[in-house]
């Protein structure tokens, strides 16, 4: 991929996310973690909050270089201001060594990415909140257990068996990376998500391990785990526990798990 543009231009990264939940926020932390890039974190300052409202207020237009924001997370560089992880991913991983700028490779990355993203993010979301956003989960929680035993017995085994075809595919070459032979962006998507949608269905996605059918999947994951400047990163108060966010473990959606 080449020398990290990020260990060139001495420009710092500022990721503007809800405090208390690592979410949509923790995949781009991920990332500079991996590559050890200094960025200001802004869900650990006191106006948190405050900072990721002030994007979303629908007094916000924008300015003289950027349009306005939807909602977080925010990426703030120089004087680039930009939002939607995806967005946001495919602007980081040249930069950080962690893709290519330009080529083909970039529009395979993005859409194993987009893939990845739908599948253990937002459907995983989609499980506890099937109704509104707006309402709480216990407003809800009947049309949860429906949805969460269609997305455990028939959604996540369609994704895992994606990324599985994935790593079997001749692109993916050597060394149980997703693409390429080696580490991109795409490989630290996935071990979040992996991550995020084992907690929230521990006993579903045990099961999926203990299986076998997935066996590229969940080593991919181990190896990211394993990785020193993740290890590192796992260990520390900077990484955020699971609560309240798109990954939440509710054990009445998985209490039928199990049963024949």
């Amino acid at each position: 991929m080449g020398e990290p543009e990020a260990k060139r231009i001495k420009t710092e990264y500022e990721l503007v996310y809800w405090p208390g939940i690592p979410g949509r926020g923790e995949v781009v932390r991920v990332l500079f973690e991996e590559t050890g890039t200094p960025y200001i974190d802004a869900a650990k300052s006191k106006k948190a909050v405050e900072a990721v409202c002030s994007f979303s207020d629908l007094k916000n237009v924008g300015d003289e270089t950027n349009p306005p924001k939807f909602a977080a997370p925010v990426l703030k560089h120089g004087e680039l201001v930009i939002n939607q992880l995806p967005n946001i991913l495919l602007y980081l991983a040249p930069k950080l060594g962690l893709g290519p700028a330009s080529g083909d490779g970039v529009y395979h990355l993005n859409e194993i990415a987009l893939t990845i993203l739908d599948g253990f993010l937002n459907e995983v979301h989609e499980t506890h909140h099937p109704i509104a956003t707006s309402q709480y989960y216990e407003d809800q929680k009947d049309e949860a257990k429906k949805r969460s035993k269609a997305f455990r017995e028939e959604r996540l085994p369609k994704y895992l068996a994606y990324v599985q075809r994935v790593l079997d595919g001749k692109k993916s070459g050597e060394g149980g990376w997703l693409y390429g032979g080696e580490l991109t962006y795409v490989d630290l998507v996935l071990f979040q998500c992996i991550d995020g949608t084992k907690y929230a269905f521990p006993k579903t996605m045990e099961k999926y391990r203990e299986g076998g059918k997935y066996d590229g999947v969940f080593k991919l994951y181990d190896a990211v785990k394993e990785r020193p400047n993740i290890k590192a990163y796992l260990e520390s108060e900077r990484r955020v526990d699971y609560a309240e966010g798109i990954w939440r473990h509710y054990p009445e959606l998985e209490e039928d798990e199990g049963e024949k």
